[in-house]
């Protein structure tokens, strides 16, 4: 098939002062800072599989699949034409290509497969990717990965299990687990009553033979049309933790009913459901009354990738920006030109490179854990700090490269829209933000090592840039004050490590220019607004670092 430029002279005007139409871009070779992210932290063949997931992400034909997925939403779909019960959700055409790229290429089972030699690295580096084509599918692609590390507490569960969900393809048919070659796993932990205390959980399990029946009601079950479920439920030893199959092991249908899919602001290309469990078999996962420890398993892994999607958000509202100023002019040069626009994108640019150094930087800390103590207490903090802060940046991030495009960034054919609306569910989804500051505060109290190792890192950037070294002395005043104090405090406690983190990590591996402008708009001259940059800070150095038009 030919393929034909759009048309540009039209019957009463001729189109110009335009950006070039969409064209086939590698998402990966065009990506300056992860690729030296990559080289700082990963093994050669991380960014060696990454290259042609890049050049796919960026293709006119992914790019249309995410909005194709976007505007033709997941149906539920209760019963047949007889009159039985699917409880199915239907998706169109373009989900399905979406989570083959992601399956096939094996990007949900790389961390468990490549354990210990950069799996970590290279999961998050292709999530940011993956993110890039529609962050909704990333849902089940996460769930899937996080779910390994629960499902050792149940080692006979594992080996039914594990080479389904490792197996480097797909299969989105509602089939039981023996007939497929490939599966995935969603998660239903909180209730109405509930919400982030799970240990309000009222959903009850009673023993039938060899597993469980679940009775209970469950406000959010992320990913409805996976294989199975991990979920929590009250037993007489407390709160337990349990796998739920779509399908009994006779092959019929588990009682888990759909009762309506969430009409949500965003994240409309996946399915979000409640759930009935009237009886549904299911398998103990973990020791009795310790579900919430081994849920946590899974949740440390998907707070990882909460943290590392609004940066590949941000790095595509970025480019798209970054593309519209250069190819339109206005009072007479290009808006690439202009002192102000050049500031506002410079600082979009800024906030990109800081997510994708702490990102990395806690990727690399999950790989190196089962050999290194120190990197173990680093990946149970490092998470937590760039969950709350890459998403707080978020919304303001997509707004802000919203009106770099004006009118035309607002309309639904700009991706700028969609991202703006999923901008959120991060944050929101595995702990808002008070839950992940308080998290930060337990951490802080009960596993000491973590903070100690994560202020050895911040200290050996000490005495490279003057705010930095103000900042850090700011947080060591408040560590050493009354415990008390912390927690009014634990929003500003959180944002300070955060950013500190960046800029340690900016100082160590990026060029002068780049390290100095960040920590003197972040830790200096701070402004909650983007755009508003030193008045002597150079721009050309961060710009020259992003893609040409």
């Amino acid at each position: 098939m030919r393929d034909f430029a759009p048309r540009e002279i039209l019957a009463s005007h001729t189109v110009e002062n335009q950006p070039p139409a969409d064209d086939d871009r590698d998402a990966f070779a065009d990506d300056l800072p992860l690729r030296e992210a990559l080289n700082h932290e990963a093994p050669a063949w991380v960014a060696e599989r990454l290259a042609s997931l890049g050049q796919a992400v960026g293709s006119r034909e992914v790019q249309a699949w995410g909005e194709a997925a976007n505007r033709h939403p997941p149906e539920l779909r209760l019963f047949d034409r007889h009159g039985r019960r699917l409880d199915e959700v239907r998706y169109h055409p373009a989900y399905h290509r979406l989570m083959e790229l992601a399956c096939r290429g094996g990007w949900h089972a790389v961390a468990w497969r490549e354990a210990g030699r950069g799996g970590h690295q290279a999961h998050v580096a292709a999530l940011y990717l993956l993110t890039q084509a529609e962050p909704g599918f990333c849902c089940p692609i996460t769930m899937t990965h996080a779910a390994l590390p629960a499902l050792r507490h149940a080692p006979e569960v594992l080996a039914t299990w594990q080479p389904k969900l490792l197996a480097h393809d797909y299969d989105g048919r509602a089939l039981p687990l023996a007939d497929k070659a490939a599966a995935t796993l969603g998660m239903a932990m909180t209730e109405k009553q509930g919400g982030s205390d799970v240990r309000a959980n009222t959903t009850r399990a009673e023993r039938d033979g060899d597993g469980y029946r679940l009775t209970g009601h469950k406000w959010f079950c992320s990913a409805p049309m996976s294989d199975g479920f991990l979920t929590l439920a009250q037993q007489s030893e407390g709160l337990s933790c349990f796998l739920a199959p779509r399908f009994t092991p006779d092959g019929a249908r588990n009682a888990i009913e759909l009762q309506r899919l969430k009409e949500k602001c965003g994240n409309r290309a996946n399915a979000s459901a409640e759930i009935e469990y009237r009886g549904a078999w299911a398998l103990p996962v973990g020791d009795p009354g310790r579900g919430i420890a081994t849920i946590l398993e899974m949740v440390q892994q998907t707070r990882l990738d909460a943290a590392v999607a609004p940066v590949g958000m941000m790095r595509q509202a970025l480019v798209c920006a970054w593309q519209h100023a250069c190819g339109r002019h206005a009072f007479g040069k290009r808006l690439a030109d202009q002192p102000l626009m050049r500031a506002v994108i410079a600082d979009l640019a800024l906030e990109v490179e800081a997510g994708v150094a702490l990102s990395l930087r806690a990727a690399q800390a999950f790989d190196a854990a089962a050999d290194d103590a120190e990197e173990a207490a680093l990946a149970r903090l490092l998470p937590t700090l760039a969950k709350y802060w890459h998403n707080r940046r978020g919304p303001g991030f997509m707004a802000e490269a919203m009106e770099c495009l004006g009118g035309i960034g607002y309309v639904e054919e700009s991706p700028l829209a969609r991202l703006y609306r999923e901008a959120p569910v991060n944050s929101i989804w595995e702990g808002s933000g008070n839950v992940i500051c308080l998290d930060l505060l337990r951490v802080v109290r009960r596993q000491p090592r973590s903070l100690e190792a994560l202020l050895a890192l911040l200290a050996k950037a000490q005495g490279r840039q003057g705010d930095y070294d103000r900042a850090l002395a700011e947080i060591h005043r408040l560590l050493a004050g009354p415990a008390e104090a912390l927690e009014p405090r634990a929003r500003w406690l959180t944002q300070r490590l955060a950013q500190a983190t960046q800029a340690a990590l900016l100082l160590d591996r990026v060029p002068a220019a780049v390290a100095e402008g960040f920590c003197r708009s972040r830790l200096g001259e701070a402004s909650p607004a983007y755009g508003c940059l030193p008045a002597d800070l150079a721009l050309t150095p961060i710009l020259d670092r992003l893609p040409g038009p």
